[in-house]
């Protein structure tokens, strides 16, 4: 069975856990996690990064340094994974699902501003697939709403949006290194900060409600409670094998797109020929993308249904993605749709995942092609 992912390994990994291990400093904040934070912020033109457990704890210290509070509303897709909403539920906040567009399956931008209230505080941009929203137009709404804007760029690592790094554009970023990622430290994240009035308040948050940051930094003489927190730091060990990955960053992408383009190359005919047998994936101009999936969309459920099928008595492992956040026992509890579904359900409906890993071998990638193609030219 050719699997849907492999979480990337590099090789150099066990080395730099050895050198963690041996550092006698394998908890939060160590020499490893240091060495990301600045590859992170240098690669990027990050102002700040601070690692974290997950990616949902990085959504969760964004919507708390966002000043998310009870009555609240926030504005994001419901075709997302359900940390998003969640982080947003977690501050007693309102989470307000916009449609997609069909095309990238981000957040219709179009449709934000008849979505937003009096109670709106912010907007959260999830970039599907590591494909830019389109941000100006978000950021414009943004700042004549006086909303705040957090992007969900967990699976955007290495992506760009008119040149400029996904998570660094809104006020903060998010970022996963979970083993599904492009980059993985088995469970992981970041969060990036563009302003740095963030930076003191999100070191406390991230100490357990502590100034031990400026305690190392030697501003102040002891560390104490100072304000609300928990412990989102992960373990230097985690960030050493993170680091290995970070090193070779060009090289996984490279593999990646090569994957990506493969596939590209042999389905697009297929999508443009007048049929409307398939869709691929759209990459907006302004955008370069990191080859995070590559995804088909069938004609509807039950053709998407028949096709993983297929794919599984062919030794191929296909997986379909997010089911409507505002359809889900949880999103009725706590959220509301804003509008009309119109995209959202029926193009969630429709997608399929394709086997994408760093590594993959052309054999297999060619027999992914090949399953596939003998579905959809019957």
């Amino acid at each position: 069975m050719i699997p849907f992912n492999i979480p990337p390994y590099i090789g150099t990994e066990p080395d730099f856990l050895k050198e963690a291990i041996e550092n006698r400093k394998i908890c939060g904040d160590g020499p490893f996690t240091k060495k990301c934070h600045a590859w992170i912020e240098d690669r990027f033109g990050a102002q700040k990064a601070l690692l974290t457990t997950s990616g949902t704890t990085a959504l969760e210290m964004a919507a708390l340094l966002a000043g998310l509070k009870a009555g609240d509303e926030v504005l994001l897709p419901s075709f997302t994974f359900s940390s998003t909403a969640t982080a947003v539920v977690l501050t007693g906040a309102t989470p307000v699902f916009v449609d997609i567009r069909p095309d990238t399956m981000n957040i219709d931008e179009q449709k934000l501003e008849a979505a937003i209230t009096p109670r709106t505080r912010a907007i959260m941009a999830v970039h599907y697939a590591g494909v830019g929203c389109e941000m100006d137009t978000i950021l414009d709404i943004a700042r004549r709403h006086s909303l705040i804007v957090i992007e969900d760029a967990a699976q955007g690592v290495m992506s760009t949006y008119k040149g400029r790094a996904l998570g660094t554009i809104g006020d903060l970023g998010c970022y996963s290194f979970h083993e599904t990622k492009n980059y993985s430290m088995g469970e992981g994240g970041a969060l990036l900060i563009r302003d740095d009035k963030y930076n003191e308040p999100a070191e406390i948050l991230r100490e357990k409600g502590t100034n031990r940051a400026r305690f190392f930094r030697g501003q102040v003489d002891k560390y104490t409670w100072v304000d609300y927190g928990s412990s989102y730091l992960p373990s230097d060990l985690n960030a050493a094998y993170l680091w290995a990955q970070l090193c070779e960053a060009d090289r996984i992408n490279e593999s990646r797109l090569a994957v990506w383009k493969a596939y590209d190359d042999a389905f697009r005919p297929l999508a443009e020929d007048g049929e409307g047998r398939i869709d691929v994936p759209h990459i907006p101009a302004e955008c370069v993308h990191n080859a995070h999936m590559y995804y088909l969309k069938l004609r509807d459920l039950a053709d998407r249904t028949a096709f993983i099928a297929h794919m599984k008595e062919r030794g191929v492992s296909c997986v379909f993605h997010y089911v409507p956040l505002h359809s889900s026992p949880a999103g009725e509890r706590f959220g509301r749709m804003a509008g009309k579904d119109e995209y959202t359900t029926r193009e969630s409906d429709r997608l399929v995942r394709l086997p994408m890993y760093y590594g993959m071998a052309d054999a297999d990638r060619d027999r992914v092609i090949e399953a596939a193609m003998d579905y959809l030219k019957r």
